[in-house]
């Protein structure tokens, strides 16, 4: 598409479609970590740091952290993107509770659930992220900080999930958090070299 072309505006068909196709999607990946007991970053991985220390469920947690970042989204980035973030949260929290239920695992192989779960898990964000959502927390302030000054979203969500994934030395055994920092790692490839600024010109 020529750069100097008007944006497409995304229907409310479309942004339902995608918010409904994303979030399983997440919470694919978020069973996998949880079957390997791996972690990732950002509020997510905040969520699965209490979830293994404390054996509440995944869902629960993951939407209560986010309760304080929808201020922020919404004098930011507005009420449109506050309200399909508080829905992607919301439906990331249920279905991260019920696909368990859906598909049982015998046995599942660590590296593998690293890869395929951040592959799946970055996947997500990214339809989410172009459909001017998020997973709430260190997104809002991703997407923030790419709209307002450039800074790639992926690029600055990695620095933040490898904080995140090291405090996990704490919780995890040294393996599981080296096999965590690799599916950060692939969860963020998959941002940041499709997540680029003025490279998709959708709007929502």
């Amino acid at each position: 598409m020529d750069r100097t072309e008007t944006p497409q505006q995304h229907s409310l068909v479309e942004d339902g479609l995608a918010l409904i196709t994303a979030t399983p999607l997440v919470a694919l990946g978020i069973t996998l970590y949880s079957e390997a007991e791996l972690l990732t970053g950002s509020t997510a991985g905040l969520a699965f740091l209490i979830k293994y220390m404390s054996g509440w469920g995944f869902g629960p947690i993951f939407f209560l952290l986010n309760l304080p970042f929808y201020l922020l989204a919404f004098l930011r980035m507005g009420w449109k993107f506050t309200l399909r973030t508080f829905m992607a949260v919301g439906l990331v929290s249920v279905f991260a509770e019920w696909t368990p239920y859906w598909i049982d695992f015998s046995r599942v192989e660590a590296v593998y659930a690293a890869l395929l779960g951040g592959m799946c898990m970055g996947l997500g964000i990214l339809m989410l992220f172009r459909h001017r959502a998020s997973l709430g927390g260190v997104n809002i302030l991703a997407l923030y900080l790419q709209d307002k000054f450039s800074i790639r979203a992926g690029k600055f969500q990695m620095g933040v999930d490898l904080c995140i994934v090291l405090g996990a030395f704490f919780v995890l055994p040294p393996d599981k958090v080296l096999l965590s920092i690799l599916g950060a790692g692939m969860l963020n490839l998959i941002l940041t070299l499709n997540h680029k600024p003025g490279r998709y010109q959708g709007v929502s």
